[in-house]
C-alpha cells in the first residue's frame, strides 16, 4: 500500500525515542526548555497517565485551547497514547465559537490557558459554564455543556474554582501504573480517530474533521520525506498547532523523522529570525505573510540564516517574488509548496526540492506517493484531460474518517467511490503538476486562515439594522485575500463600518471581521433570485484589491 505504516502515536514515539534517545526532541527558547527524545517520551507518558487518572476513556474528546506551548505537544502525543481525541481550538475564537465546538464535539474535558491577546479564555469558559463557580473539579454539571466534566487550567492563577491545575493532573497520573498505560495502548488501533479539527462549510456550521493515527502519521511521514528531514534537522515551528500545518506538517513530521522541534508560542518576525539564527534551524514552515514579514523586518540583515535549507510555504497562494526572496535572501534553496486541506490530513501535493524554480513558483506540485488525485468536471464527475480546469479530487488512506456526527455532510464531501471533493478548481499538466485556479466553495483564505463567508453572513444578520449581508474575498498583496462585507440595511436605518465592526469585536474571531464594508440598496441577482457574488467582486475589486 505504497509504504503506508499501520502504527499508533505511542508506537511511533517509542520507536524514535528508542533509536535516538539523546537526540534533541523539543526546544522552547522562551523558557529555556530542552528535552531529549527520552525526556520527551517520558513527558508525554506522564500526560497520558494524568488524563487516564481524570477518567478520560478511549474515544473521549479532549478540547485544547492554548497557544504553542510544550504542554500542547505533550498532550498531542499523550492523548494519542490513550486513544483520546484531541479537539483543537483556534486561539482566535470567541465565546459563541467555543460553546459550539465544546457542544458539538461532546468534549468531556477542556484544557485552557489564561488567554491570548485581548481575550480571556478563563473568563470565557466561566461565562459559558457558569456552574464552574460552585463545582468540584471533575464534577461539572453544565446546562449549556452537558458532556463537559473536566476543565484543566494551565497557567499561574492560584484560585481556579471548579478546575484542575495542569500540575495537579500530572500528580494524579502518578497513581496510574505502567501496566495500566500499556493495557490502554493494546486496545488502540491505527484507524482510531485521535484528532479532530473544526472547519466550516457552506452551511455556516463548523464541522469536526475526524483524523486517525493512520491518517496523520502517514501524511507527516510523506511530508518530511519530501523535505528530506533527518535527526540532524531542526524545524522552527511558529505556525499555530491548532491547524494541521502545526500539528501534522510540523510537530508530528519532526517526531516521525527524529528531528528537533524548535517551538515558538506565536509568530513574531524578529523572534522567528533570532530563533533560526540562535538554534541553527535547518527548516522553517509558514504561510506567505510570515515569510513576507521576516524578509521585510528592519533587523533582517543582522541575523545569520545560513543554517536554513528547506521548509514549506502553504496556506495561501505564494507570490513568485516571495518564493525567490526566500530561496536567495533567506538561504533556503529547497523551500517547497504544499497543497491540501484538513480533510486530507492535510497534504495532497507538494513541489519537490529539486524541481525547477518555475515549477515551484507556478504550481502546487505533484501527488505524494500513494495519494490519488485528478481533475473532474464539477457537474458530471467525469475526469478531465491535462490542462482543462475542473474540481480537484483526491483519494487515499489520508482522507478523513468523516465529519463528526454529520453523516450527510460526509456523504456530500466523500463520494461512494471514496473520492474527497475538495471544492477547489484547478488544472493538472502532463507531468502531473497541479495548479489551483479558484474555488467552487466560497472560502476565503486570509493569511493562511480559512474563512467561510456563510458563517460571517449569518452572524451579521443578528445586527438589528442589517436586512441582508453577503461576504466575499478581494485580492490583497500581503494576506492573499481580505474580507469585504456588502450590507443592505432595513428601510429607514443608517449605519456605518465602525458600528458594524464594533458589533463584531469580541463576538467573532478577529480574522473573521471584515476589513472592508460597502452599503448597497440591492444586490446583483440571477433570474432565479440568487445573489451573484462574482458580480459583487467585480463591482468592488478595483476599489479594494491591493
Amino acid at each position: 500500500m505504497n509504504g503506508f505504516q499501520n502504527v499508533t502515536m505511542e508506537e511511533i514515539l517509542q520507536d524514535i525515542a528508542g533509536r535516538h534517545p539523546n537526540g534533541e526532541a523539543l526546544v522552547f527558547p522562551d523558557t529555556g526548555l530542552r528535552q531529549s527524545y527520552r525526556e520527551f517520551h517520558a513527558a508525554c507518558r506522564a500526560v497520558a497517565k494524568g488524563f487516564m487518572a481524570l477518567g478520560v476513556q478511549k474515544g473521549d474528546r479532549v478540547s485544547v485551547w492554548t497557544t504553542n506551548l510544550p504542554e500542547w505537544v505533550h498532550m498531542q502525543f499523550g492523548l494519542g497514547m490513550i486513544g483520546a481525541v484531541l479537539v483543537t481550538i483556534n486561539t482566535n475564537y470567541k465565546s459563541s465559537e467555543l460553546e459550539y465546538i465544546l457542544s458539538q464535539s461532546e468534549s468531556t474535558t477542556l484544557v485552557l490557558i489564561e488567554g491570548y491577546r485581548d481575550t480571556s479564555f478563563y473568563d470565557m469558559i466561566r461565562e459559558t459554564a457558569t456552574e464552574l463557580k460552585w463545582s468540584l473539579p471533575g464534577k461539572l454539571k453544565s446546562h449549556r455543556l452537558p458532556c463537559l466534566k473536566n476543565v484543566v487550567y494551565l497557567g499561574r492563577r492560584k484560585e481556579t474554582p471548579g478546575m484542575f491545575s495542569f500540575a495537579e493532573v500530572l500528580r494524579q497520573g502518578c497513581a496510574v501504573t505502567d501496566e495500566d498505560l500499556l493495557e490502554r495502548g493494546r486496545s488502540l488501533d491505527t484507524h482510531d480517530v485521535i484528532n479532530m479539527q473544526y472547519t466550516s462549510g457552506t452551511t455556516g456550521f463548523p464541522k469536526g474533521v475526524m483524523l486517525t493515527h493512520h491518517n496523520i502519521i502517514n501524511n507527516a511521514r510523506m511530508v518530511g520525506d519530501v523535505l528530506g528531514l533527518t535527526p540532524q534537522d531542526r524545524l522552527l515551528i511558529h505556525v499555530p498547532l491548532f491547524h494541521c500545518f502545526g500539528c501534522v506538517m510540523s510537530t508530528l513530521n519532526c517526531v516521525v523523522h527524529g528531528s528537533t522541534m524548535v517551538l515558538q508560542e506565536g509568530f513574531d518576525a524578529l523572534k522567528s529570525l533570532k530563533a533560526i539564527d540562535q538554534e541553527r534551524c535547518t527548516a522553517v514552515n509558514g504561510v506567505p505573510t510570515m515569510f513576507i514579514s521576516m524578509l521585510g523586518h528592519p533587523d533582517f540583515e543582522s541575523v545569520n540564516l545560513s543554517s536554513l535549507r528547506t521548509g514549506i510555504m502553504a496556506g495561501a497562494p505564494c507570490p513568485v517574488e516571495v518564493m525567490q526572496a526566500v530561496r536567495e535572501r533567506m538561504h533556503c534553496p529547497e523551500i517547497v509548496i504544499a497543497f491540501g486541506q484538513t480533510e486530507s490530513s492535510p497534504v495532497m501535493t507538494m513541489t519537490r526540492r529539486d524541481d525547477p524554480v518555475e515549477i515551484r513558483v507556478s504550481t502546487v506540485g505533484r501527488l505524494l506517493p500513494g495519494i490519488e488525485g485528478r481533475i473532474v468536471d464539477p457537474y458530471s464527475g467525469h475526469e478531465l484531460p491535462a490542462g482543462v480546469q475542473g474540481e480537484i479530487v483526491t483519494r487515499s488512506p489520508c482522507v478523513m474518517k468523516g465529519y463528526y456526527k454529520m453523516p450527510e455532510a460526509t456523504r456530500e464531501t466523500i463520494d461512494k467511490d471514496g473520492w474527497l471533493h475538495t471544492g477547489d478548481l484547478g488544472t493538472m499538466d502532463t507531468q502531473g503538476n497541479f495548479k489551483v485556479t479558484g474555488r467552487i466553495k466560497e472560502m476565503i483564505i486570509r493569511g493562511g486562515e480559512n474563512i467561510y463567508p456563510r458563517e460571517i453572513e449569518e452572524f451579521l444578520h443578528r445586527h438589528p439594522k442589517v436586512s441582508d449581508a453577503y461576504v466575499v474575498g478581494v485580492p490583497d498583496r500581503k494576506y492573499g485575500e481580505q474580507i469585504l462585507a456588502v450590507i443592505r440595511l432595513h428601510a429607514g436605518e443608517t449605519a456605518d463600518a465602525d458600528e458594524l465592526e464594533r458589533f463584531c469585536r469580541g463576538r467573532i474571531a478577529r480574522h473573521k471581521i471584515p476589513c472592508y464594508w460597502e452599503f448597497v440598496e440591492c444586490f446583483p441577482m440571477t433570474a432565479s433570485g440568487k445573489v451573484q457574488k462574482y458580480k459583487l467582486i467585480e463591482q468592488f475589486v478595483s476599489k479594494y484589491a491591493a
